[in-house]
């Protein structure tokens, strides 16, 4: 709608801030050709996307950003997205390391027949919803935004809490949490990285270290009422080294971190627990590609000791890399779940339309290719 305003105005300048992140895959192609057409009109346009085959593919120059400076501009028709990535971030990308998943034993995150109205007017009600995650897996939830991602998030992490005749339709490790709240579901051993960082994920005018003790002081870091300090300051320190996160130091306030260094502690945090299960919604949201390689290789490596992953993502690309297999969300409905290897723009793109009938025959389809 934003998209279609701006371009009723006939601007001679039109900015657009990663326009495709709320576009499903069989979209993008119309969009690009609508920009196409602005710019052989006379209109200039600014693109911003860190999708860099979306840059290689549309704009005439880039202009290259690290660390608030420019480092480069270039025709990125002539360059590759590997060589742009290393523009952006100065060195060389790493590529998960993946293996064939070994999911073993039952569930040990599940929702069964979850139906919740929402919490808000702009929030999707879940509808008979229908999850597993096993231990040694990684789920993920694929969608436009505001199709009810969030609310199930809130839903399973124990954000938002059932009522008690109903906990049954959340399940951990086997038994009724739905009726839990986060800290009771935390101790059980499900860890949660929240879409708000601020906030959700952590109390901003609190330290690096008052933050760690909040979500970790179930490790030992508190007996009969006294803070174990050294202990909490080491492991403040260990999430700040493990996940190279710009700061003075443990002492930092989380509010005067940058918003992608404030999201590589809480992923690191979350990480640092060992969970049994982890849901990481938009881990890697505003950080720089070469560190949202390295969360991704650490939520793989997590999935390969043996903990189950639930990754809600806009990002169709972090997805496919990362996860074992895929359902998609649509007005609160939650698709059946797609093999990876069985994923396409097209099938996606019609899930996020709401048309899950074709998940069967296209999916087999491509089995079969």
């Amino acid at each position: 709608m934003e998209i279609i305003r701006c371009l009723l105005l006939e601007p001679q300048l039109i900015i657009m801030d990663e326009p495709t992140s709320v576009l499903p895959p069989s979209a993008v192609p119309a969009l690009f050709e609508t920009i196409r057409q602005l710019a052989d009109s006379g209109c200039a346009v600014l693109f911003i996307s860190h999708k860099l085959e979306e840059i290689r593919s549309l704009c005439h120059a880039a202009t290259i950003m690290r660390a608030g400076k420019v480092v480069a501009q270039v025709d990125p028709a002539a360059e590759s997205a590997e060589s742009l990535a290393r523009l952006m971030i100065g060195r060389d990308i790493p590529h998960p390391n993946r293996t064939r998943s070994k999911p073993s034993g039952p569930a040990i995150l599940s929702a069964c027949g979850l139906s919740v109205a929402p919490d808000d007017p702009f929030s999707a009600a879940l509808e008979a919803i229908e999850l597993d995650v096993r231990p040694g897996e990684i789920v993920g939830i694929a969608g436009i935004s505001g199709n009810g991602q969030r609310q199930l998030a809130a839903v399973l992490s124990g954000e938002q809490v059932l009522p008690s005749g109903n906990g049954g339709m959340v399940r951990f490790d086997g038994q009724p949490v739905g009726h839990l709240n986060a800290g009771r579901r935390r101790a059980l051993g499900l860890a949660f990285v929240p879409e708000d960082r601020n906030g959700r994920g952590s109390v901003p005018e609190m330290s690096l270290e008052q933050n760690a003790l909040l979500t970790a002081h179930r490790l030992g870091f508190v007996s009969r009422g006294l803070v174990r300090h050294p202990e909490v300051a080491q492991f403040t320190d260990d999430c700040i080294a493990g996940m190279d996160v710009r700061c003075r130091g443990r002492q930092s306030e989380a509010r005067s971190l940058s918003g992608g260094n404030l999201q590589k502690f809480i992923v690191g945090r979350e990480l640092a627990l060992a969970p049994k299960a982890l849901i990481a919604a938009q881990p890697t949201w505003g950080v720089d590609v070469g560190a949202a390689q390295a969360i991704r290789q650490k939520l793989v490596d997590l999935r390969d000791s043996g903990a189950g992953i639930l990754l809600i993502s806009d990002e169709l690309e972090e997805l496919l890399e990362t996860s074992d297999r895929l359902h998609v969300m649509f007005r609160g409905r939650l698709s059946p779940s797609i093999p990876r290897e069985a994923v396409t723009d097209a099938l996606i793109g019609s899930c996020m339309a709401g048309d899950f009938a074709a998940i069967p025959a296209m999916a087999a389809g491509k089995d079969q290719s």
